[in-house]
């Protein structure tokens, strides 16, 4: 029998153990920790089934909490509170709050696994927990866009929206090749197939983190910093990654690495918003954004100059687009 752990009513995290979770490849794990927060009141129907249900998938280096970026606009005293939706946010499969090859102890043993995986495995929480088979929508930045467009591509009937942030419809070009570099990098280590977790393995994720860094602001805001500036946001970014444990990384890594949906993207039912930056690195208009006007049927785009919210993460800069696009699906 599954149960309930509520952890921390401070933070506002709790946890839920599924019985078990089968992978795509066939591979099953019991008792299955799953990790996630709400904010918001859920609203019902006639039948008992929450109708308000917004899911927020994070970024690659998030974790459920990560929804507090959005305070701004999620928060019960934002722009947007009026709106009554119910936020469910969930730990991704592979990261140590939830499932993850630290958290098993099975290390390189653990079960690879896919975006898909990613969101069968919210589907099987949400399902269990909250009896939720269809959402309202969903809100991924990131790599949680992957698991955005993917849920809309393999479940199109099971939400009535999307809103997808900074991200992308495949690994490919740059993407891949950092990809494929950092995953050879951490292959190359003698130390990774130890039983012991080493200092070797701690200084190659500071060293990887410094790479993952050249990628976190646009073309235009590296320009403008001083030498200065970039030592202190650098230092500042991989001491925040120093406790990253690489087999949890390496796994998520690969799982991006053969992330690609575009051949499924006309599946896509919902509305969708997609808001991209003008200038940023890592996922760009040309490549990323523009392509999909051809491959989704009710699409928005909105691509905005980032200086601003580089410096500052204003997240208010997006208020006049949410609820615009929101406005329908509002109590």
């Amino acid at each position: 029998m599954s149960n309930m752990i509520i952890e921390d009513s401070k933070l506002g995290y709790r946890k839920h153990v599924l019985e078990e979770f089968e992978f795509e490849n066939g591979h099953v794990l019991q008792d299955v920790e799953v990790e996630y927060t709400t904010r918001g009141t859920p609203r019902y129907d006639e039948e008992g089934n929450i109708i308000n249900a917004i899911i927020y998938c994070h970024r690659f280096n998030g974790n459920c909490l990560s929804i507090e970026d959005l305070n701004q606009l999620l928060g019960p005293r934002s722009m947007l509170a009026d709106f009554n939706f119910f936020y469910i946010s969930i730990t991704s499969l592979g990261f140590p709050e939830s499932c993850s090859p630290s958290t098993t102890k099975l290390k390189f043993d653990f079960p690879k696994y896919s975006i898909k995986d990613c969101v069968n495995f919210k589907r099987k929480f949400l399902t269990e927990v909250f009896n939720i088979n269809n959402i309202l929508g969903i809100l991924g930045v990131g790599t949680g866009g992957y698991e955005a467009f993917t849920w809309g591509c393999e479940y199109p009937d099971e939400m009535e929206f999307l809103i997808i942030g900074s991200s992308s419809f495949k690994t490919n070009g740059y993407r891949y090749i950092m990809s494929k570099a950092i995953g050879n990098l951490i292959e190359s280590s003698d130390a990774y197939l130890d039983t012991v977790y080493s200092d070797q393995l701690s200084k190659l994720m500071f060293s990887i983190n410094a790479l993952i860094y050249t990628q976190y602001f646009s073309k235009r805001a590296f320009q403008n910093f001083s030498r200065e500036d970039l030592d202190m946001l650098m230092d500042t970014f991989i001491e925040e990654g120093s406790s990253e444990d690489i087999y949890d990384f390496k796994y998520r890594n690969d799982a991006t690495l053969n992330y690609d949906v575009e051949d499924k993207l006309s599946n896509i039912k919902a509305k969708t918003l997609i808001v991209s930056t003008s200038e940023e690195i890592y996922y760009s208009p040309e490549f990323d954004t523009y392509p999909l006007k051809d491959k989704i049927e009710n699409l928005e785009i909105y691509i905005f100059d980032a200086q601003d919210f580089v410096y500052n993460y204003d997240y208010s800069l997006f208020v006049n687009l949410f609820r615009e696009f929101l406005e329908e699906f509002k109590e």
